[in-house]
């Protein structure tokens, strides 16, 4: 087998989306397994930007077969969009499949998602409103549509009929909310269908074939560790597993089928929205980071929350994911600071703590223990190898080796295919 997991081993935001086009160039099949389009990946080929929200990022290459997998709930209106936007830029979309299991997002999940947001307050969980929870709830819940469904154009409209009328009536009884026109709904999902017939198929057999003939397979993560619904900082996280967990179910595969879990971190750390953040820094320093890492989310623009790379919270994403090797991310970002600092405890009152709790009460309370290290002012950005690196730079990877006992493989120092060091192949 020659299989690669590529997880966050943060929150989310980690620069996924270069290793895994970096690593898509030597694959044969990209799958994605969980969430949906409410997760970006910003992709820079030479002067051009490729923003992806729902396709693989493996669509960059002609070769390769790009996978939306049963796990991922699917925005048929989205997914067009972004076709056609990638066709504008030259990209062909003629190797994708979509999971005929995979299910489907409908307005009123959009419309259920928003409504239920405001309806929190001041206790708001930060969702960017594409329909995901609320679509995986119905999932759950065990009343929701697939796309097998869509393609079954006999019974479809009947079935989106009555989901509607459903939610209809919860967004008037409850919500006070204005219903949604099921006909125009009825009409626009069944355009959508035909349009996406072309790609749809089984593909857990796609995925398994390709395993099983040794074709080179990647995993794409979406979102991160923290951001798991089991393991993550809860309720501040989303609604499926973007932990390795997730990739066998979410594709369709067995567990003994995944060989190498790399877990992507920037070399410092951020967070989108609410909850603790044990290493922020509000201050000038975490400014300096958010600017000079351009932290603004893909998809919604909002500013993240900035500090000192987590050790604590990355050991336990380590354990959890099973992680076999790191890409240590935007490392040029950490260029011009006198000391740098890596949080490598949690103190609370006099008790020293190594684990990552997961009560967010006790998180709130935790405060960093850190071990500082000299920075380096030189620039980084045109280092091809390791050793090239600045010996301070090396001094911060290897320190973060050894905390988390797992090997540094890869090293980025620009946002570009070529500022990528590879100390070691991932794909054998």
């Amino acid at each position: 087998m020659s299989t690669v997991v590529i997880v966050g081993a943060q929150w989310g935001d980690e620069g996924k989306g270069k290793i895994i086009d970096y690593l898509a160039g030597e694959s044969d099949v990209v799958v994605r397994a969980q969430g949906g389009n409410n997760a970006g990946h910003t992709v820079v080929v030479g002067d051009q930007k490729y923003a992806l929200r729902l396709i693989p990022s493996g669509i960059l290459y002609k070769d390769c077969i790009n996978i939306i997998g049963n796990g991922v709930v699917f925005d048929p209106e989205g997914f067009l969009k972004e076709v056609e936007t990638l066709e504008g830029q030259g990209v062909s979309a003629d190797n994708i499949k979509i999971s005929d299991r995979a299910h489907v997002i409908f307005p009123y999940h959009k419309k259920l998602d928003e409504l239920a947001e405001n309806k929190r307050g001041k206790s708001k969980i930060g969702t960017t409103k594409n329909g995901i929870g609320p679509c995986y709830m119905d999932k759950v819940e065990r009343s929701g549509l697939r796309i097998c469904d869509m393609m079954d154009t006999d019974t479809f409209e009947a079935k989106l009929r009555g989901q509607i009328e459903k939610k209809n009536e919860i967004i008037e009884k409850i919500y006070d909310g204005e219903k949604l026109d099921a006909n125009k709904i009825v009409e626009d999902y069944l355009a959508y269908a035909e349009k996406i017939r072309k790609y749809v198929d089984d593909t857990t057999v796609t995925v398994y074939d390709a395993v099983k003939a040794d074709k080179k397979v990647l995993f794409e993560g979406a979102q991160g560790t923290l951001l798991d619904i089991d393991l993550g900082t809860y309720p501040y996280v989303t609604s499926s597993h973007p932990t390795s967990g997730g990739f066998p179910i979410g594709a369709g595969i067995g567990p003994n089928m995944i060989e190498e879990v790399l877990g992507i971190v920037k070399a410092y750390t951020t967070r989108v929205g609410k909850g603790p953040c044990v290493t922020e820094e509000d201050n000038e320093t975490g400014e300096k980071i958010r600017v000079a890492g351009n932290e603004f989310g893909t998809v919604t623009g909002r500013p993240r929350r900035c500090g000192w790379f987590d050790a604590v919270m990355v050991k336990y994403a380590a354990r959890v994911n099973g992680l076999t090797a790191m890409s240590i991310m935007l490392l040029d970002v950490l260029t011009g600071f006198d000391k740098v600092k890596i949080c490598t405890g949690y103190k609370i009152g006099d008790k020293i703590i190594n684990h990552f709790p997961a009560s967010l009460d006790v998180l709130a309370k935790c405060e960093p223990v850190y071990e500082e290290l000299d920075g380096w002012h030189e620039d980084i950005t045109n280092c091809e190898s390791f050793d090239e690196l600045p010996e301070n730079a090396k001094n911060y990877l290897n320190r973060i080796e050894e905390i988390l006992e797992v090997p540094v493989k890869i090293v980025s120092v620009g946002p570009k295919r070529k500022q990528t060091i590879i100390r070691e192949k991932i794909f054998r």
